[in-house]
C-alpha cells in the first residue's frame, strides 16, 4: 500500500478519536475533531456510520486501521511486526504494542525532536538522525533499550526541531524515554508497559483479526 496523501484530519474525523497526526495542532482548538464531531463526507452530519452499528470484523477491522494510521505503517509492513509478537512471550497484543513502540521514528517523536509521528519519519529518511553514533535512514529500525537515539550535529539548529522540543516540553516527556535536549540525543530506558500507553487502540481485537 502507497503512502496516504489525503487530509489527515479526515482519519481523525473517520475513527472518532483524536489519531496525533498533526502534531501540536491536535491540542489546539484548531483540530477537526473538536469542530467536527461527525465523520467525513456529504452526508457525515446526518446519517454517518457510527461504531456501534459494526459487528465483530467490522470492529477488527477499524482497529487495526486506526493502529496502522497511528503508527503510519503499511500493511506488510504491520502484519509482519504481529508475527513477531505472536513468537514472542507474554500477551501478544501487549508485545505488539511494544514492538510498535520500538521503532526508530516512533521513538524520535517520543523523544520530541518531532511534533508527529510522520515528521519523524521524514527526519530519519532524510539522514538527520543517529543511532548508536551511526547514521541510520531506515524509520522502521528496532531501537533496543539503552540505545542512544541523536540528533546529526549539522542538524541541530534546525527550527522545526527546536520548535518540537518547546511542544514536548510542554506535553511532559513518557517516563520510558530520557531525553537530554542541550545534546540533542535521548534514550529508550526500557519497554512501556500496556498502563502507560494512552492510545485508543484495542490491541486484543488487532489480534484476534489476524489469528481468526
Amino acid at each position: 500500500m502507497g503512502r496516504y496523501l489525503g487530509a489527515r484530519c479526515r482519519l481523525c474525523r473517520r475513527h472518532q478519536t483524536k489519531l496525533m497526526l498533526k502534531g501540536s495542532r491536535c491540542y489546539s482548538a484548531k483540530c477537526a475533531l473538536e469542530r467536527r464531531e461527525y465523520p467525513p463526507g456529504q452526508h457525515g452530519p446526518r446519517r454517518g456510520r457510527t461504531l456501534g452499528r459494526l459487528k465483530d470484523y467490522g470492529l477488527q477491522l477499524h482497529e487495526k486501521q486506526k493502529a496502522r494510521r497511528i503508527y503510519g505503517m503499511g500493511e506488510r509492513a504491520f502484519r509482519t511486526l504481529l508475527k513477531r509478537a505472536v513468537q514472542m512471550k507474554g500477551v501478544t497484543g501487549e508485545n505488539f504494542l511494544q514492538l510498535l513502540e520500538q521503532r526508530l521514528d516512533n521513538v524520535v517523536y517520543r523523544i520530541g525532536f518531532a511534533s508527529s509521528r510522520a515528521s519523524a519519519r521524514q527526519m530519519v529518511r532524510h539522514g538527520l538522525i543517529e543511532l548508536g553514533g551511526r547514521k541510520v535512514d531506515v524509520p522502521s529500525v528496532r531501537v533496543k533499550p539503552g540505545q542512544e537515539v541523536r540528533v546529526r550535529r549539522d542538524a541541530t539548529e534546525l527550527l522545526a526541531i527546536k520548535s518540537s522540543l518547546e511542544t514536548a516540553n510542554s506535553m511532559g516527556i513518557p517516563p520510558w524515554i530520557d531525553r537530554n535536549s542541550a545534546d540533542m540525543s535521548g534514550k529508550l530506558l526500557r519497554l512501556p508497559d500496556r498502563s502507560e500507553l494512552s492510545l485508543p487502540v484495542e490491541e486484543q481485537l488487532i489480534v484476534e483479526l489476524y489469528t481468526r
